[in-house]
């Protein structure tokens, strides 16, 4: 496939998306990838790893490896991801404290054309897709309900918490990052990233590549065979994923950090939802969700902010659109 700079331009720009996505817990880079028309690729160019590479390496040189790993889209792509994960992981987490609705809001609108985008590009339907996309809808629902686990740092945990979050990072509609939030190891990476720790950043990257090595070769497999019926399950992934990015939620239970112990919320406040009481106390530390529930604007105990969040839905699902055409041009 021959491509010009500005192609590599345009696939770090998708990077870039895909960066941005990942770094909010909830949102999954692997939308990002389907609806920006690399999804496919990005599977097959991971599962293409082998030990062939250094045979070919040894005998052809590194033109002929680096052609094999098709290795320009690679660079170009995890360029993207990694300035954007590193740089929006800041904002993310401000926006995320400071303004959840807006851009839970954003990201609810972009998802809901996501749906749309995914689901249209299925062929055939039948009886077997249909089960899929249920299958899928209930399984990322019952995801994003889940409660999370107390942090953990034990070796064997975080190698195979790599690899399952890997996994669920480039699946459409499950977000990477919110695993990682319900295994217990969200914090205990972003700590070691803080304060470069490499044993255990060594630990979990180690897990994370037999995860996607492992598993990009099933989703290739998959749709080499069950094209459409996979397409729908992915359809369904992300229909399940609404309930995690809704924007208005009402906190259930938190973990004190301080502590280790889950308490109600009830008990600790009276606001009805964690971030109103972070930014009352300006205390965003101390306690961290554990449970919640999607609810009503009309039931939100704070500023529910309906106009800004509808405009941003909006302006989310419009997103889809603009990647939607970048990603339909000659890759």
């Amino acid at each position: 496939m021959q491509r010009q700079f500005k192609d590599y331009f345009i696939i770090t720009l998708k990077g870039i998306a895909m960066g941005a996505a990942d770094a909010v817990p909830g949102v999954s880079g692997g939308t990002i990838a389907l609806i920006s028309g690399i999804y496919e690729e990005l599977i097959s160019t991971i599962a293409n790893v082998n030990l062939s590479l250094v045979t070919t390496l040894r005998k052809e040189g590194f033109k002929a490896f680096w052609t094999q790993i098709n290795g320009n889209f690679l660079l170009a792509l995890l360029t993207g991801i990694g300035v954007s994960f590193v740089v929006f992981m800041r904002i993310a987490k401000y926006l995320l404290e400071q303004h959840p609705i807006l851009i839970w809001s954003f990201f609810f609108g972009l998802i809901i054309a996501s749906i749309w985008f995914v689901g249209k590009q299925i062929k055939k339907w039948n009886i077997a897709n249909i089960i899929s996309l249920i299958i899928g809808v209930i399984a990322a629902y019952y995801i994003s309900t889940l409660p999370s686990l107390g942090a953990n740092d034990n070796p064997y945990f975080l190698f195979l918490a790599g690899a399952i979050a890997i996994c669920a990072m480039i699946l459409p509609g499950i977000s990477g990052s919110f695993i990682l939030v319900i295994l217990g190891a969200y914090k205990t990476l972003s700590d070691a990233l803080h304060d470069f720790d490499i044993k255990k950043i060594a630990i979990f990257m180690t897990g994370a590549v037999l995860g996607l090595l492992t598993f990009s070769r099933v989703l290739k497999w998959l749709f080499k065979n069950y094209y459409n019926t996979t397409l729908a399950l992915l359809t369904g992934f992300i229909i399940g994923s609404l309930n995690k990015v809704w924007p208005w939620k009402k906190t259930i239970s938190v973990l004190d950090d301080k502590t280790g112990a889950v308490e109600e919320f009830i008990k600790i406040s009276d606001v009805g939802t964690l971030s109103i009481y972070q930014q009352q106390t300006n205390d965003f530390e101390t306690y961290k969700t554990v449970l919640e529930e999607s609810i009503l604007p009309s039931s939100y105990s704070g500023d529910a902010q309906l106009w800004q969040a509808i405009a941003l839905m909006i302006f989310g699902f419009s997103t889809i659109f603009i990647l939607e055409k970048v990603g339909a041009k000659k890759q």
